[in-house]
């Protein structure tokens, strides 16, 4: 026990089941930091109640940790400089984190800290934190591999570290002091014990409608678990879900009193696999956050394929700030869009619906709309985003086009017309707009385009390449066409560990 480890906190904000920490115990010393990064604060996917959501965690983070003895430093700046002042003061010869699958941003600075780490002689281990594999080459099996490490014993920490350097801890930045603005959101009550309440109140109640509850922006409210923001940010962990879920599956099954309850907590344990399987996408090609899983749909849209040009042209402007703002004369895509900017969350089929609005009946491309969005969803999760995004377009050239109808999801899921009364109270006055495009001609010009393109023969034979390298290969999992020719890498896999710099 002659080294020293530096456990370095990123989106995985929780004392259990957390690996890093605890193979930090079996170190002479040790320190816990996070650092507040200005490349996170100024990315066009931050938003300040993603700010204050991991501000509201390290808060408690940092009192759980004291317990057990650990300081946490909660550092502003660069991560290679901060690094290399928390050296320079703890000497640390161990970097101990959890993986990351996170935006490009992020892996950009991995990659850096990988090539600091080395210069320096400081060995770095990252362990896994989701079912996301890293360097995965082939997804056959992919499926029995998220079971075995879902099923893994969680890691725990025993008894408190017996010692930790002398550093003074600043208190922890402000939305102020960091030069951001109030978002005005009531966001949902941020940290671990917050994660495990919310997860507790959903397995012991709430989630006996979770099958019926979750298209509705209605119901869905408080029939989805709400769990989405705690595992975005790690206050809890995917394998404490996992396990509490199958747990709580078995104990209904037990009583026939509560047989509705699991077969409703089946259905969120199966939707827990499809969150890592998207993840895994970005893991394996991280440039479809800023290209089209097929290429053969570079030029589909306006912008689309051109790196230097904008996204949406000027003809597009004032479509994409109608649907920004929640006035595209359309009340369930208008609701919908109002509810989310005000309240942070919206349900999946929702979510999915505003996409294909924006991306079908507006012909607006997927990564102008995808990082407004992002900004909106207090989950977001980069590798589940930028997937949905595609999905929901049709640019990954392999799943079902979806094209959702804005008039039939209303009468669907809102037939009294509640939700869109509460969100768009101006409907039905002059102050309520008119339909910004006519759904029925929308419709037909892009279903013709689209399916246009998927019958070309370069089009079917690049879904095979990308139904090989991302499609699911286990039975309930989203669906996907079927493929045979072997994949090539349209970009690397990440990987951090590289020899050369």
């Amino acid at each position: 026990m002659t080294s020293s480890a530096l456990v370095w906190f990123k989106r995985d904000l929780r004392v259990r089941d957390h690996a890093p920490l605890a193979a930090a115990q079996g170190c002479a010393e040790a320190l816990g930091l996070f650092i507040v990064e200005p490349a996170w604060l100024n990315s066009p996917e931050c938003d300040s109640q993603h700010v204050e959501f991991t501000l509201s965690c390290l808060a408690e983070l940092r009192a759980s940790l004291a317990a057990c003895g650990l300081p946490l430093l909660v550092l502003v700046g660069d991560a290679l400089s901060v690094l290399g002042d928390v050296q320079r003061k703890f000497a640390f010869t161990q970097l101990f984190s959890h993986e990351e699958t996170g935006s490009g941003w992020t892996y950009a600075r991995d990659l850096a800290v990988a090539r600091w780490c080395r210069k320096r002689g400081v060995a770095w281990q990252a362990w896994p934190q989701t079912g996301v594999v890293r360097r995965l080459k082939t997804r056959n099996g992919w499926a029995a591999r998220w079971a075995a490490s879902m099923d893994a014993p969680a890691a725990s920490l025993h008894g408190g570290f017996a010692r930790t350097p002398r550093i003074e801890r600043a208190a922890l930045p402000t939305l102020a002091s960091l030069g951001l603005q109030a978002h005005g959101r009531a966001l949902q009550r941020a940290g671990e014990a917050a994660a495990w309440d919310t997860l507790g109140s959903f397995l012991q109640g709430r989630g006996r409608d979770y099958r019926s509850a979750l298209s509705s922006p209605l119901s869905a409210q408080d029939g989805c678990s709400r769990l989405s923001p705690h595992l975005a940010f790690g206050s809890i962990s995917m394998r404490c879900v996992h396990q509490a879920t199958e747990a709580a599956i078995a104990d209904a099954r037990a009583s026939s009193e509560h047989a509705g309850l699991a077969y409703g907590l089946r259905g969120f344990a199966q939707r827990l696999r499809w969150h890592c399987h998207f993840m895994q996408k970005l893991e394996d090609e991280p440039e479809i956050e800023t290209r089209n899983f097929a290429r053969v749909c570079d030029g589909l849209r306006p912008g689309d394929g051109h790196a230097d040009s904008p996204v949406v042209s000027p003809l597009d402007q004032a479509h994409f700030e109608a649907w920004c703002a929640g006035r595209t004369g359309y009340p369930m895509v208008d609701a919908c869009m109002c509810s989310l900017r005000a309240t942070g969350w919206l349900n999946f089929r929702m979510r999915a619906m505003l996409v294909s609005f924006a991306s079908y009946h507006l012909w607006l491309h997927w990564r102008e709309t995808g990082l407004f969005l992002a900004r909106q969803f207090l989950d977001f999760e980069p590798g589940i985003h930028w997937s949905q995004m595609q999905m929901q377009s049709g640019t990954t050239g392999i799943n079902t086009l979806r094209i959702y109808s804005p008039t039939k999801q209303g009468l669907d899921h809102d037939p009294r017309g509640l939700f869109v009364r509460r969100w768009v109270p101006e409907l039905g006055t002059a102050a309520y707009p008119q339909p910004i495009v006519d759904e029925r001609t929308a419709l037909k010009r892009d279903k013709d385009r689209m399916y246009a393109l998927r019958s070309t023969p370069q089009a079917r034979a690049e879904a095979d390449a990308v139904q090989q390298k991302h499609g699911s290969r286990k039975s309930g999992l989203p669906p996907t066409g079927a493929g045979k020719r072997p994949a090539e890498s349209a970009s690397p896999q990440r990987d951090l560990f590289a020899d050369s710099d």
